[in-house]
Order: structure tokens, then C-alpha cells, then sequence
């Protein structure tokens, strides 16, 4: 297959805003593309590795503007003359090397698989050298490139599209493409992969049809999506959705994390975002070698830290240190040491379970695990139909410092992904929400340097729409307990896509937990809603933007509003 397919088929994207028509131009590509190897179809997404892969390109604007001057035959200066002015190295490129290839007359055509195995090749690079082994496979491609086919090469290299096509319009296409007579075809193709995490095997199976598709499962040792709660803020509310009698558990103040043994007694441990911490969790590692009996398996569990001196719990943003280090290890097991609190059993000796009843599933988990206290336990629980006694539960979670419960529906499967109803969290009624990133600006004075104010934006569908302004709650000094102006910065500045004087722009990736007093109706922010007085409490590097609050979300705490105003002072 040529790339400018593929180009033709970006092209076709860009120019339409409307996700109906761009499922519909994608299903008509996706039937030539089933001929093809299936991890093809990452290149709709400008990646060559499925989502939960953490490799990236790595290449830098910098890398990318020598590789258009070399290929086009033009000066870097001419490059950034128009890069300050356009702000798109992917226009640049068609511009240059367009121009350039008008002017010879044979050139050999750009193949896909060419385009696949060299942008491959740029991820594994590293080293001495690293930058002219990688500039050496870029211009390879930019020389046998047409000026689209370079401008969409740039794009992907930096991991800016610019496409509009997320999971919903990939999952959509390939349900309109070859499971079209389907009842529910679409929930299929997102069950699958919800599965999987990877839409290659997904459009590899759907090629096949139906049972090929349901074949897809859970597999120890591959990142899965984890079940997620409904929020509730009455007892009552939450024996409702789950039935009497529940099962109570303490929601604790840590992260997810799935830990897996496959068949060969690989340990792996991934978190809710899909991200492989194995490396950084050492001592988890240890403890489940120690403490849990099975030839394999996939449990849930939340990892919680604690101060080693006073053996008392720390908050999440403590131990979020060492989601993100990925140096100094011992140091950090010494100092955060963690417990880990099991809580569901998804898999079992080469066995699915994820369809049996919880009450089971816990059954079998107390079984295996050998508690040991502050290495690993069985999450607290109660099970009872008694709304005085799942209250009682309720405040003594608080007062031990943790954040709430979740409360289970005894005969309920996991169901991987999804809100479905089978649990809900109950938490006290100060208000925060999950959102993401998607401007920033730069501070001034003690702040000069930083970016310390950031736009932050709720999701509808694929969608980030802005919600309000925040600039409080992250601390000035390194060092101190939580996250810093400085280190959020580091972060957001390899995604910044647009500057104006003092404003950014950046890709949606940087999740935080924002407090509010309440969220007002505004016509300042693209969702139509504003919080008022909200403020940072947690940098989330375990949550992906798929996790955020949703419009939806936005506009049932309003309504809630309405029976409690007084928010929270």
C-alpha cells in the first residue's frame, strides 16, 4: 500500500468536523486497508504501537527543521522564518519538499510499509548518535516524500495529526465497515477493546467477523481497563444502584493498580492509564511473590503509601512521586514504603472469572492472599443491607484518613472500561472533578518562568470542552509536600502546540483533581460552564483524559447545586 493513501484519507479527515461523516470515510478505507498488516491502522492515530505502548518518537522541533532543511535544500534560518509566522512544521514541509519535488522528475513512491518500519526504527534508537541515526531515517522519508505526504510524516513525528479522529470514530468505523448487519455493533467492537487496549487485534478480529471478535479476552501480563464507579452522595442512592445487602469497601487515598502473574511467573503491574510501573514498584513486586498463591492471575487492587516513621497513610500526591521516578528507586521504597489492598480477582489459573458474582471473586481472593500488615491485605469490608451500619462504616473510613467507600453488587461481573452500575464511590460533598490541561499561561514575578495558570477543560464524547481558569493549589518550592508550578511546567511544555505573548496551548494530556465552590452557567468557556473558586488539589499521572469529567458530569453537579448551594467554604 502507498502512504498517499493514507494521505489521501488524512486529507479527507481534516476537512470535516463531523464525527457520522468521518466513521463513514474511515469505514470505506478501512475495508482496503484489511489486506494490510492490521498494525496499520495506528497510523490513524499517528502512532506505530497500540495506546498502552509508552514509547514515543521522541523528536524534537529542533531535529524535525534540519531534516526538512536537509530534504528540501533550504536554510534552518528560512525554516523558522515561517515556523514563527505559521506555527505548523507540517505545512512547512509541504511547502519546501513539495517545491522541491516539482522540479525532478522521477522519484520513487513512498510505500507504507516503509513509512511504518522507519518510524519504528526511531523509537528503539538511542544512544551515541541518537540524533543523527534518527535525522538520517527521517530525511530517508522525506526524500522519497510528496509535499502532503511530508506534511502528515512531520505531523506524526510530533505526535500533532491534526485529524480529529479518537477512539469513538475508530471504534464506529470499523463497526460500520464489517459488522454492519450487527445489532449493537459499535458496543461490540468497544467491548473488545476495551479487552484488548489494542485496535489492531480488534480490526484484525472484525475483518473476521462476530465470533472471531468475541474470541478477544483478557490476557495476564497485557494492560487492561479497569471497572469504574458512579459517584453518589447518599447512602440510599447507593443501596439503590447496588441492592441490599452490598459489599462496603474503604476507598483509599492511592492508585490503581492491576497486578498480573502470567503462565511463566511474570510479575507485571499496570495502572488504571494503562502504564507499566513494574520497574518502579520493586517491592510490590516482592510482596506479591510472597504473599499471593496462583499459578497466574489479574487482580485489582489500590496501592496506598505510608509515612514509614508514624506507620500512618499518606495522600495520594505523596506517592505519586514514585509513579513518575523512574531513578533512585531504593531510596523511595525506603522512605514511601506502600501497602497494597486488594480488592476483586478478575483471573485465576488460566481461567477468566471476570463473568462469576463478586461475592465469589472475593471469596477466592481472601483465599490466596496471605495478609501481611503494611505489605498487603484484603481491602476492609462489610457486607450488610443496614443503612445505619454502612454509615457507621462510611465515617470510620473518613476518620482513618481515608477518602470515602465504594460500595459492590454482590452478584455483579467486571465488566473492564465501564460505568455500568455495579459499584458506586461515595465520598464527603466537597466538590472535585477529574479534567484535563488544555492551555496555560505564563506567571510573572516569583512565577516569571513558569507556566502557572492553566485553562482546563471537561470532555464530551472525543471532545475537551473548557470549564474555567485555574491558578492555586500547586506549590512554588521544590520540596515541598505536592506537586510544584516548576515541575508542571516540564511537563506541559513538550506539549504546547500554540503560543500567543504570555498564552499556550497543549495537547490534552496532563490530568488534575480541581476543587470548586460551585459551577456556574458561562458563556466564556466552550462548555458553556465556569467553576467558581477552584483550585488544584492533585496532579492525577495515573489518569488518562478518557477519565475525566464528562459535559454530562458538569451538568448533573449543577443540578445538584440546586438542593445543596451552599457548596463548601
Amino acid at each position: 500500500m502507498l502512504y498517499s493513501e493514507f494521505v489521501e484519507i488524512y486529507e479527507a479527515l481534516s476537512k470535516t468536523t463531523k464525527k457520522l461523516e468521518k466513521a463513514s470515510i474511515l469505514a470505506v478505507f478501512l475495508k482496503r486497508l484489511k489486506n494490510q498488516p492490521a498494525e496499520f491502522i495506528y497510523l490513524l492515530k499517528g502512532r506505530v504501537f497500540p495506546e498502552y505502548d509508552p514509547r514515543e518518537f521522541g523528536i524534537s522541533d529542533k531535529l524535525v527543521i534540519k531534516a526538512i532543511a536537509k530534504a528540501g535544500g533550504i536554510n534552518e534560518s528560512d525554516i523558522l522564518k515561517k515556523y514563527r509566522k505559521i506555527g505548523d512544521l507540517g505545512e512547512i514541509a509541504d511547502a519546501f519538499i513539495g517545491k522541491r519535488k516539482q522540479s525532478i522528475l522521477f522519484h520513487s513512491k513512498l510505500e507504507t510499509k516503509k513509512v511504518f518500519t522507519n518510524l519504528k526504527g526511531l523509537v528503539e534508537i538511542e544512544g551515541k548518535g541518537a540524533v543523527e541515526k534518527k535525522l538520517s531515517l527521517i530525511s530517508e522519508l522525506l526524500n522519497s516524500a510528496t509535499g502532503k505526504e511530508a506534511k502528515y510524516l512531520i505531523r506524526t513525528l510530533l505526535s500533532d495529526l491534526r485529524i480529529g479522529v479518537a477512539d469513538g470514530i475508530i471504534r464506529d468505523s470499523i463497526a460500520e465497515a464489517f459488522l454492519k448487519e450487527e445489532e449493537n455493533a459499535a458496543d461490540k467492537i468497544e467491548s473488545a477493546y476495551d479487552l484488548s487496549n489494542d485496535y489492531a487485534v480488534v480490526f484484525e478480529a472484525a475483518v473476521k467477523g462476530k465470533k472471531e471478535l468475541e474470541k478477544i479476552n483478557i490476557i495476564p501480563g497485557k494492560p487492561m481497563k479497569v471497572m469504574l464507579p458512579i459517584k453518589v452522595t447518599d447512602i440510599k442512592e447507593a443501596f439503590r444502584i447496588c441492592d441490599k445487602p452490598a459489599a462496603i469497601e474503604h476507598k483509599y487515598d492511592g492508585f490503581r493498580v492491576i497486578i498480573n502473574k502470567d503462565d511463566k511467573g511474570n510479575i507485571s503491574l499496570f495502572t488504571r492509564r494503562l502504564e507499566n510501573v513494574t520497574k518502579q514498584f520493586p517491592d510490590v513486586v516482592k510482596i506479591v511473590k510472597e504473599n499471593i498463591k496462583g499459578h497466574s492471575f489479574i487482580i485489582d487492587s489500590e496501592v496506598v503509601g505510608y509515612n514509614p516513621q508514624n506507620k500512618k497513610y499518606l495522600p495520594f500526591e505523596a506517592i505519586s512521586q514514585r509513579i513518575k521516578r523512574k531513578y533512585d528507586i531504593e531510596k523511595l521504597i525506603e522512605n514511601l514504603p506502600v501497602e497494597i489492598n486488594a480488592f476483586d480477582l478478575i483471573y485465576y489459573n488460566e481461567k477468566i472469572i471476570a463473568h462469576i458474582p463478586f461475592k465469589e471473586r472475593r471469596e477466592l481472593l481472601e483465599k490466596i492472599i496471605k495478609t501481611e500488615k503494611l505489605k498487603i491485605r484484603p481491602s476492609m469490608q462489610l457486607v450488610t443491607d443496614d443503612e445505619d451500619k454502612a454509615m457507621k462504616f462510611y465515617h470510620d473510613a473518613l476518620k482513618s484518613g481515608e477518602e470515602g467507600i465504594m460500595m459492590k453488587k454482590l452478584d455483579s461481573p467486571y465488566h473492564p472500561g465501564r460505568r455500568v452500575g455495579y459499584m458506586v464511590k461515595m465520598k464527603p460533598d466537597a466538590q472535585d472533578i477529574d479534567l484535563v490541561i488544555v492551555g496555560a499561561e505564563y506567571g510573572s514575578g516569583k512565577r516569571a518562568g513558569w507556566l502557572t495558570s492553566y485553562v482546563v477543560a471537561c470532555r464530551s464524547g472525543d471532545e475537551f470542552l473548557e470549564i474555567g481558569k485555574v491558578s492555586s493549589g500547586l506549590k512554588e518550592k521544590e520540596g515541598e509536600e505536592g506537586t510544584s508550578y516548576d515541575e508542571i511546567t516540564k511537563l506541559l511544555k513538550p506539549l504546547i502546540t500554540e503560543e500567543k505573548g504570555k498564552e499556550v496551548k497543549v495537547k490534552p494530556k496532563l490530568v488534575v483533581s480541581v476543587i470548586y465552590q460551585n459551577i456556574q452557567k458561562s458563556p466564556s468557556y466552550t462548555s458553556g460552564y465556569a467553576m467558581r473558586f477552584p483550585r488544584i488539589i492533585h496532579y492525577r499521572p495515573d489518569r488518562r483524559p478518557h477519565d475525566i469529567a464528562t459535559l454530562k458530569d458538569i451538568e448533573s453537579e449543577v443540578k445538584k447545586q440546586k438542593f445543596q448551594p451552599h457548596g463548601i467554604q
